[in-house]
């Protein structure tokens, strides 16, 4: 069975050219939802990725870094001449090179052919106009201590801003 890739809804195009740059929440998962990522080396691959962004018109604003998942809020700029899928596919290549460095293998299911770390994908939701940056990262921000992992969301190392994101 052959994947289908579907098209940008024609919709969004005409709100980008309406509004100012669009602002998103992304999240990607790891396969299998191993959890490999909140280490020091996953982290610093993270922000060095994030800080060559602003080269392509990027701002990553806060983000979390779950042990299984990442969360971000991203804001494309006018002059950016790269996809959001696209820059995922680097990001993911940039924390697979730190994983490899730490040992971290893809994962193989038996009866798969292929073997990777990442799940296909992400999840992306485009904050509107009506919708709080705020809102969105007090409850992205607590995903650590809902999950048992720290005793405050402050505690929990893999976490912070690159850029600003001036949004209500």
């Amino acid at each position: 069975m052959q994947r289908k890739i579907k098209a940008k809804p024609p919709r969004l195009g005409l709100l980008f050219a309406r509004f100012e740059a669009p602002v998103y929440l992304l999240s990607f998962n790891t396969h299998t939802r191993r959890q490999v990522l909140a280490t020091a080396a996953v982290h610093a691959a993270f922000i060095k990725y994030c800080h060559h962004a602003a080269k392509f018109g990027i701002i990553v604003g806060r983000y979390v870094i779950m042990p299984d998942h990442v969360h971000l809020f991203l804001c494309f700029g006018s002059n950016c001449t790269i996809t959001l899928s696209e820059w995922i596919k680097g990001m993911k290549r940039q924390l697979n090179s730190a994983l490899s460095d730490c040992s971290v293998r893809p994962t193989r299911i038996s009866g798969q052919i292929l073997s990777s770390l990442w799940q296909p994908g992400f999840h992306d939701h485009l904050l509107r106009s009506s919708e709080s940056y705020v809102d969105k990262w007090n409850y992205v921000h607590e995903n650590p201590a809902r999950a048992g992992l720290v005793e405050t969301a402050e505690a929990w190392p893999y976490a912070g801003e690159i850029g600003i994101i001036d949004r209500a």
